[in-house]
């Protein structure tokens, strides 16, 4: 095991930028081993509204400081992410679990969000002329003006990415952020934020609250002008009924029971590789990973043997190298989670294809990458989201069946269609109801394309990050018109009469000439 970039007194350091006016603190434990990793300081709803008083007198010089000035800072923080990258894959790695490959992926996608939000700015922020609705009489502009202090309320199991591909557009744009970061990705996060504050970003601007949901959260909901949220569809159905109250946007990233679809003129092997990866990255504890795998009977004996081989050989470990292929759950509560949900399936019977074994020799949360098959609605692992190491495989006949199977949920984050024709792939891709779908990919081509925007429908969220569309969820479009002089828009009923004709005339003219 390579030793570790990161020690005692740099998390202490980290910890010390949490905002926080107490000195109560919690144990941080490590998926490897269980033990205490570090100390982390409990915010308070006072410190929450101090963090927001703050940020907002920061906002307002970071606003005005324009796009050309935060586009530096952006940029420089994008390198020190890099140069910082040994460090912040370690701590990804301590925090959550997860193997050297799938931290990469986060420090990857935070670098590419990183850059593309600065460089992409001012293209989408910048004012626009736009038609005047009588041609000489006025102009007409829109203007973007940043919403002001953004929260951001950040879950542990993509701790570095997910927390940049929100707090950074919303720099960008011209906003403040209070974060605040749950405890078992809090070093990640202010890692994350060092380089920024480091590379320019003044330290009010982006602050980070730590706490129970139930005190922090409500506090930071109750406090800022737009809120970001990932996490569960039961929080998030909360969070936005109290937006809704105060009148101010949210998007939230909600629950997923993501299905896989694997026609009958797929590769076995390839495509077992691609679900194999799909439903256990990060041991299933991804929004957008793969939970049912609907497989064409056809080459269900063949793939089915495959994936068994392909997750039954697999390297299991917390070494921070790139030496395991998957890793561990975060937390014991999540071991709790999946046996809940293995325990009742299996009761009802269904049948373990693979795995279904918690693997304390590896170390204390670690469990076996598990697919159940005999899975029916009854039981809990057929519908619910289970967040971690178990998928459901199921048998259909036709297209048209899978897509009937993959749409029959409440969710609809993430799918994938595995298929040897991207016509086929693209025509089934059309037909699924999902924010994202990824043909002959688990997840990976959507949640990695940052120029294009990433989001659910039904119960799995609303609003969307990433793109042109992650940008202008923290700004208020505002238009402004002025008069020209050229021509007087009429005041009284005598000059309405004589322009009645002239204005029609002119309406059929544009319609004509199919202007807008």
């Amino acid at each position: 095991m390579r030793a570790t970039t990161a020690d005692p007194k740099l998390y202490a350091s980290l910890t010390d930028d949490v905002v926080a006016s107490g000195s109560e603190t919690i144990g941080v434990p490590t998926p490897s081993t269980g033990e205490t990793l570090h100390e982390l300081p409990r915010s308070s709803a006072d410190d929450v509204r101090d963090a927001v008083a703050r940020a907002r007198l920061a906002q307002l010089a970071w606003a005005r400081a324009g796009f050309a000035e935060r586009r530096r800072v952006l940029l420089r923080a994008h390198d020190l992410l890099l140069e910082r990258g040994d460090l912040l894959l370690d701590l990804a790695q301590l925090e959550s679990g997860k193997t050297r490959g799938q931290a990469l992926e986060e420090l990857y996608q935070a670098a590419s969000v990183t850059r593309y939000n600065a460089l992409t700015a001012h293209r989408v922020l910048r004012g626009r002329t736009r038609r005047a609705g009588v041609p000489l009489a006025s102009t007409t502009r829109v203007r973007y003006r940043a919403k002001g202090v953004v929260g951001v309320i950040t879950p542990w199991n993509y701790a570095l990415s997910l927390a940049a591909m929100d707090v950074v557009p919303a720099l960008a744009a011209g906003c403040a952020v209070v974060q605040k970061a749950d405890d078992q990705g809090a070093l990640t996060i202010l890692a994350l934020r060092r380089a920024f504050i480091d590379a320019g970003v003044p330290e009010s601007l982006w602050a980070v609250v730590t706490g129970p949901a139930a005190e922090v959260g409500e506090a930071l909901t109750d406090q800022v002008d737009y809120i970001c949220f990932t996490g569960s569809t039961a929080t998030g159905r909360r969070i936005a009924e109290k937006a809704g109250r105060r009148l101010v946007g949210a998007s939230l990233e909600l629950g997923g029971k993501n299905p896989m679809i694997v026609l009958d003129d797929v590769d076995p092997e390839q495509a077992a590789a691609d679900a194999a990866y799909a439903c256990f990255s990060a041991m299933g504890q991804l929004c957008v990973s793969i939970e049912r795998i609907y497989v064409h009977r056809r080459v269900a004996g063949p793939f089915t043997a495959a994936l068994v081989d392909r997750l039954r050989s697999a390297s299991l470990g917390s070494s921070l190298d790139f030496s395991s292929d998957y890793g561990s759950l975060a937390s014991a509560a999540q071991l709790e989670r999946i046996r809940g949900h293995l325990d009742d399936a299996l009761a009802k019977g269904a049948t373990v294809l693979v795995g279904g074994s918690p693997r304390p020799d590896i170390g204390p949360w670690f469990f076996e990458p598990t697919v159940l098959t005999g899975v029916t609605p009854e039981m809990r692992v057929y519908a619910e989201e289970t967040f971690g190491a178990v998928a459901s495989l199921y048998l259909i006949d036709s297209e048209e069946e899978a897509i009937l199977a993959a749409n029959g949920s409440e969710y609809g984050l993430n799918a994938s269609v595995l298929t040897g024709s991207r016509r086929r792939g693209q025509r089934v891709a059309d037909a699924l109801e999902a924010g994202s779908v990824n043909i002959n990919e688990g997840y990976r081509g959507t949640f990695g394309s940052v120029d294009a925007p990433m989001g659910g429908i039904k119960a799995s969220g609303l609003g969307r990050r990433n793109g042109p569309e992650g940008l202008l969820r923290f700004v208020e479009p505002v238009t402004i018109s002025a008069a020209t002089g050229l021509l007087t828009l009429p005041r009284t009923g005598r000059d309405f009469d004589v322009l009645a004709a002239p204005f029609l005339l002119l309406a059929r003219v544009l319609r004509a000439a199919r202007r807008r």
